[in-house]
């Protein structure tokens, strides 16, 4: 995680927060917006992410031959830390940075289609499978239509807590769930 850390997420806040430095564009996605609908997308989205990624664990581990659980308890506040970060940096650079700066140049449908192709395929860069990579779409197609589609100004507070059950229940609390309640094994 400590190399994901530096490789990936590292980059991506420093991409993002050299934009705003620049110019502050609204766009980014850097403020609350509505906050109503923000926690309630990211509060319904969070346990329906984490609900369905936990969910396709079963299908996936058999494709697979396996079962990807967390380390184990030693270094839980790490990974607590990551799941915390990986939901809202992932989603500064590909909602606000790429779906709101194409979506300004090229227009919001093209800015969300092409934002959510790229999210879904550089998760292949990784060891992902390919059957993992496609998963993926199951939340970059809403996360991205949240982002879009919400109202008020554009904001990632949504749907950045929404990210955060999907990569729970597809990396972490959810297979080690599934594990422990003998659903499958590792």
């Amino acid at each position: 995680m400590r190399g994901d850390l530096l490789q990936r997420l590292g980059p991506f806040a420093a991409a993002v927060l050299l934009v705003w430095a620049l110019w502050r564009p609204a766009w980014l996605g850097l403020a609350p917006g509505d906050l109503r609908a923000q926690l309630l997308f990211g509060g319904l989205g969070c346990v329906a992410l984490f609900a369905a990624a936990v969910a396709v664990q079963l299908p996936l581990t058999r494709l697979r031959g396996g079962l990807r659980v967390p380390a184990g308890p030693d270094d839980a506040g790490l990974q607590g830390a990551y799941y915390v970060l990986n939901g809202p940096l992932e989603e500064a650079f590909f909602r606000g940075l790429m779906q709101g700066g194409l979506s300004v140049l090229l227009g919001a449908p093209a800015g969300f289609v092409i934002a959510t192709v790229v999210y879904v395929l550089y998760h292949r860069l990784g060891s992902w499978r390919w059957i993992d990579v496609l998963v993926t779409a199951g939340a970059g197609i809403p996360l991205g239509l949240g982002f879009w589609l919400l109202p008020g100004p554009p904001s990632l507070l949504g749907v950045a807590i929404a990210h955060i059950g999907g990569t729970c229940g597809f990396l972490g609390p959810g297979p080690y769930l599934l594990r422990r309640l003998g659903l499958l094994e590792s």
